[in-house]
Order: structure tokens, then C-alpha cells, then sequence
């Protein structure tokens, strides 16, 4: 209580200096450094919460003296403050209203705007992946995963300033299609695993051989291995099943040759057991599936065991709605 008294008597000491008196300007550059003195001070005393709020009253102080780079940096600490103050709520299981996380998010949103006001979509787009990581990681799925949307929108608007990277887009989307499995939503998850695969397939190809190479071959494996599982576990008939998600599933037939294509960046060995696995959920074979999910298991990420396992499950036990 005593604490909680004196760190706001500082408070008001460094803001009753900014008032505005007759004939007297008030010293922002000097309230800047104090707040900032002041929010370090609380860090260190573990009171996050009391240390946002001072670089929330720094934030405004940059805006008065114009600077929005300054603004936009206090507003990111003062959201990481009202985060770090949440998840030690959450740790030692502090009822609350979640406040701190709700100061959090709107902190972040304006520090994104002011970087997209100041033509800079870069830093805005890193805020919106960060946001989404500590959303994804407070088990709310569908929140972050509207975060990073916005990044991978961002990002790609960077084209109109020549500094486009694909990755980065190709990174955001990822995590988007990872959300939308994590909300089962699948149908939605195999449409960006899609255009995650035209993307990369548009813009990883090697200038002299278009081949993909590097970082979009690990991508476009992974888009692949996706899409087979979410379509095995979705079993779209053929009059309902897109034109694109059948030539998918056609490399995998018993009288389809490896795809050259696909070959450029899936093992052969991966693509052998997913051409069986594919012919076994069409013919129903739970032994062999069975058999497959052990030999695939290594060669698969964790998300796309996870898949798997939903896919023999749902096969084993239909009941109309994925469990």
C-alpha cells in the first residue's frame, strides 16, 4: 500500500512539472525522461502494470513534441508492460476482468496506426505478429489469428514501396492457417494453405530454372502435406470439390508417376507413403493407415500429426462432424 502511494506521488510530481502555467512552457523533453525513469524503476520493482501507465503519460509526450517514432516505441512498451502485468495474473491465477490485457491490445493498435500513418508497414505488421503470438499463446485463437491477417496484409503492401518480401508474408499466413486448425476450422485452413502454395510457387522460383529453391521449398512442402491431410479429413465429394483441390489429390492416384513439380521439394520416400495414405482413406484400410501414421510420425511437423491422427479418427468413428 505504501509503494502503491509513492509511485503515484512521482506520478503526479512529473505531471504537475508538464502543466501549463502563466508565462512558463512546460518541459516535455524533461517529462519524457522522467516517465521513463520512472516506468524503468517499476520494472525492476515487478509492478508492470504501474510502469504501462508511465509509458502510456510518455507516449503523450511524444505526441505533443510531434515525434512519432518516440510515441510509437512508448506505446509498444506500454503494451508489453499491461501484457507482462496479464500473464502474471494468469500465472498465480488472479481473478480479473482483463483489464490489463484489453490496455494491452488497444496499446498495440495505436502504436500499429502510428507506424501506418508514418508510412512505415513493416514495424506495424512486427506489431500485429507480435500481438498474435501473445493472443495464440493466451489460447485465443481467433483473435490472433485476425492479427495476422492484418500483418500479411501489411506486408504485402509493402510492394508499393519496392520492399516486399515474400517470406515474411508467406510467415504470417502460416500462422494464420494455424489458427484457423486450432478453431477447426479446416475448410478455411486448407484456403490459405492454397494460396500460400500460388504464392510461393509465384515467387520462389529460381531466376534461371523458375525451380523453387531454399526457404519456399520447405513452404511449399508443407502447404502440400497440409492440404492432403485436410482433405482426407474433410472427404469433399467430387461435385463439391474445388478444381485446385482435385489436382491435389490426382498426383497421389495409383496411376499417377511422381509430379515433377511436387518432386522439387517432397522426399520421395514422403511422397510414396502420402500417395498410400491417400489410397487407403479412399479405400477405407484402418490397418494400413494404422501401419502409415507410425512410419510417417518423423517425417511429419507436430501440427500435421495432429492432423493425421484427426484423419484416422474421423474415418474410424464417422459421426458427421470432426471430433
Amino acid at each position: 500500500m505504501e509503494r502503491d502511494v509513492d509511485v503515484l506521488g512521482k506520478y503526479r510530481n512529473v505531471t504537475n512539472k508538464l502543466k501549463k502555467r502563466f508565462l512558463k512552457r512546460p518541459n516535455i523533453a524533461e517529462g519524457i525522461e522522467q516517465y521513463g525513469a520512472l516506468a524503468k524503476s517499476l520494472r525492476q520493482q515487478e509492478c508492470p502494470q504501474y510502469a504501462g501507465f508511465c509509458c502510456l503519460a510518455q507516449a503523450r509526450c511524444e505526441h505533443t513534441l510531434v515525434n512519432a517514432a518516440g510515441e510509437a516505441q512508448a506505446l509498444t512498451e506500454a503494451a508489453r508492460a499491461f501484457l507482462d502485468a496479464e500473464m502474471n495474473n494468469r500465472d498465480i491465477k488472479c481473478p480479473s476482468f482483463e483489464e490489463h490485457l484489453t490496455a494491452a491490445i488497444n496499446c498495440y493498435s495505436h502504436a500499429i496506426r502510428v507506424y501506418i500513418e508514418n508510412n512505415n508497414p513493416s514495424l506495424a505488421a512486427a506489431l500485429c505478429i507480435e500481438l498474435g503470438n501473445a493472443l495464440q499463446k493466451l489460447e485465443r485463437p481467433g483473435e490472433a489469428m485476425a492479427h495476422f491477417q492484418r500483418a500479411a496484409e501489411l506486408q504485402s503492401q509493402m510492394k508499393t514501396y519496392g520492399i516486399f518480401s515474400p517470406l515474411e508474408c508467406l510467415q504470417s499466413l502460416g500462422l494464420v492457417a494455424t489458427c484457423k486448425i486450432e478453431m477447426r476450422d479446416y475448410d478455411g485452413a486448407l484456403g490459405v494453405f492454397t494460396e500460400m502454395a500460388y504464392l510461393a510457387q509465384e515467387r520462389g522460383g529460381s531466376s534461371t530454372t523458375g525451380k523453387p529453391i531454399g526457404a519456399y521449398c520447405d513452404i511449399l512442402a508443407r502447404c502440400e502435406v497440409c492440404r492432403v491431410l485436410l482433405l482426407m479429413l474433410l472427404q469433399p465429394t467430387p461435385q463439391r470439390i474445388r478444381p485446385e483441390h482435385a489436382q491435389t489429390l490426382e498426383k497421389y492416384a495409383w496411376e499417377t508417376t511422381d509430379d515433377t513439380i511436387t518432386a522439387q521439394f517432397l522426399s520421395e520416400d514422403l511422397f510414396l507413403m502420402l500417395q498410400s495414405l491417400v489410397m487407403a482413406c479412399q479405400s477405407r484400410d484402418f490397418s494400413s493407415l494404422r501401419l502409415l501414421q507410425k512410419d510417417l510420425w518423423p517425417l511429419l511437423s507436430a501440427e500435421q500429426n495432429q492432423l493425421l491422427h484427426l484423419v484416422i479418427k474421423e474415418l474410424s468413428h464417422p459421426s458427421g462432424e470432426v471430433i
